[in-house]
């Protein structure tokens, strides 16, 4: 499906990035995997390698989505590599807890700038080459950007900005051929609340109360996600573009109680 297609995944050294840099590789496309943690990324070039078809390397490009030089090297390395982009993954992102009482400015900066500036640079930076290619763009938001919930007031304000960005871009890019679209996810067992401030116990009594939160009853897992973002990029979803779509086990549906 993705055969000669080149995909830029940031964030893609865990999580939901790595499932969608696996699942890229295993329909054939060339991945860009970009994020800070070398070994991790190693790692997940490997079990790309190995799902490739083609036996076909990844890139790898070490960077972090808040500093313009590694931004603008994503982009670079890509076309130095490739000679073009058709599918640009905006996954990398931040969670903080807080609420308006106890969320710092250093905090919110932290937040708002791994996870709306970041997307934004990168993808004014791809513009070109997408057009060129006719591609497009998957931003993974969460369903904290189309529902408030409390004590993540930054991130809430990240995703629903992110989302706005989509809807936005999609309108600017839709009659050049780039198609522009969001997954919003709820909560997946990939650890981001964990380093978002939890501890192991909080964590795990945070899994069990999403059988009262998601409609489904659990948490989802990376590869659900992954295998939406794919859906998404594919020639499949050729006529859906500016949408926000959730991946949530209903989460978006439920009313508090």
């Amino acid at each position: 499906m993705f055969t000669n297609k080149v995909v830029i995944i940031t964030g893609a050294s865990s999580g939901i990035g790595a499932e969608t840099a696996i699942e890229f590789s295993k329909l054939g496309g060339n991945v860009v995997i970009t994020g800070r943690n070398k070994d991790n990324l190693e790692k997940v070039a490997a079990s790309c390698q190995k799902a490739s078809p083609e036996n076909l390397q990844p890139l790898i490009v070490i960077s972090d989505m808040n500093k313009e030089h590694d931004v603008e090297n994503i982009i670079n390395k890509t076309i130095e590599k490739f000679s073009k982009l058709d599918v640009l993954v905006n996954n990398a992102g931040v969670l903080e807890s807080g609420t308006i009482e106890t969320t710092s400015l250093d905090q919110y900066d932290r937040v708002m700038n791994t996870n709306v500036r970041g997307p934004y640079y990168i993808t004014m930076l791809a513009t070109s080459y997408l057009i060129k290619t006719k591609g497009c763009i998957v931003n993974v938001s969460s369903v904290t950007g189309m529902r408030s919930f409390p004590n993540v007031l930054a991130y809430c304000m990240s995703k629903a900005a992110l989302d706005q960005f989509t809807r936005c871009v999609a309108l600017e890019l839709g009659g050049k051929g780039v198609r522009v679209n969001s997954v919003n996810p709820g909560v997946i067992t990939t650890g981001l609340h964990k380093k978002g401030g939890m501890d192991d116990s909080e964590y795990e009594d945070f899994l069990k109360k999403c059988a009262a939160t998601h409609a489904l009853g659990r948490p989802g897992d990376a590869s659900e996600v992954s295998s939406v973002i794919v859906f998404l990029a594919s020639e499949a979803a050729s006529n859906i573009t500016g949408a926000t779509l959730p991946v949530d086990g209903g989460r978006h549906a439920m009313c508090p109680r």
